[in-house]
């Protein structure tokens, strides 16, 4: 057996001792209390801010947007068929922001810069919040430097300045994404950073065109935002699902009253409807449309058998 000493034991317990530390974390949290469409409404956050960013289960970000006094409206980024009634929500005391630097420079990253490119995490510090007063106009730097395409007809003919909003439109299949990539590869050699937002397009889409940009060296000045098609999106679910959503206490009821008109009419008390037109519309004339006269005449008896027929004026 082996032989304890006092003095290890004691040594060690204050070892222990001197090294304990006591952290503790406050996090002010509320639960979910109803979830559709990529809205959520949460219950208990009576501190939260007009845009600030909630943390949700399965790694779902949502921005808090309509502040009433007992519950707080939230529009959730993400998969939200995730996020199920009671699921603990935390604040996180920040405006929701984007990171911005030059470590996003060659990088595909989605809308809240979370990075696509399985190339590690972003390595930046700073940041800038989504929702921001943009700069008056006495403080923007004039146009006065044009930007080549590296297309003759449009550098020719259509001059573009450098910050200035050009607007390309046309069919599909009719080279739109082609003058952009076009654009952006004659950038190469320049100081000139530039960004392509792909939106609803499909993944394959996208990777060709990271695929060219990087294949053409541009990826080094380039920065991708992906929103694919495939993205989950509010009002995306199927409309079988939402009356799917009616309890089972609203089906058990309609049955019952179902029996209960069956049994009046096998016992006589009720006329069934009739198949040959919606109940509660006025009378239509079958299939064959006829004319106002001969469908009067059917009315007064015209064409019944002698027991029926009545004089027609």
């Amino acid at each position: 057996m082996a032989n304890i000493k006092a003095d290890e034991i004691t040594k060690i317990l204050k070892e222990q001792i001197e090294n304990y530390q006591q952290t503790v974390e406050v996090d002010e949290i509320g639960s979910v209390i109803s979830v559709g469409d990529g809205i959520a409404r949460v219950h208990g956050l009576e501190k939260c801010m007009a845009g600030e960013m909630l943390a949700f289960p399965h790694d779902v970000t949502g921005i808090a947007l309509n502040l009433e006094e007992d519950q707080v409206g939230v529009v959730l980024l993400g998969d939200y068929t995730e996020i199920k009634e009671g699921d603990i929500v935390k604040r996180t005391n920040k405006i929701m922001s984007v990171p911005v630097g030059d470590a996003l420079v060659g990088r595909v990253v989605d809308p809240l810069g979370n990075p696509l490119d399985d190339k590690g995490p972003i390595q930046t510090n700073e940041r800038l919040p989504l929702e921001r007063l943009a700069p008056g106009v006495v403080d923007r730097q004039p146009v006065r430097e044009p930007i080549q395409t590296g297309i003759k007809s449009i550098d020719s003919m259509i001059p573009i300045g450098r910050g200035q909003r050009e607007l390309i439109i046309g069919d599909r299949q009719t080279g739109k994404t082609a003058i952009i990539l076009d654009t952006i590869i004659n950038q190469r050699g320049g100081d000139m950073i530039c960004i392509y937002c792909a939106i609803g397009q499909k993944r394959s889409t996208i990777a060709q065109v990271v695929k060219t940009l990087t294949d053409n060296g541009a990826m080094d000045y380039t920065i991708v935002v992906a929103a694919s098609a495939t993205e989950p999106a509010p009002r995306d679910r199927p409309r079988h699902r939402r009356r799917a959503r009616r309890s089972a206490e609203s089906r058990a009821g309609a049955r019952l009253a179902a029996r209960r008109r069956g049994a009046r009419r096998r016992a006589g008390c009720e006329r069934p409807p009739r198949r040959d037109r919606p109940s509660g519309r006025p009378r239509r004339d079958r299939a064959m449309r006829l004319s106002p006269r001969t469908s009067q005449r059917r009315r007064c008896g015209a064409g019944r058998p002698p027991s029926h027929a009545g004089r027609c004026r």
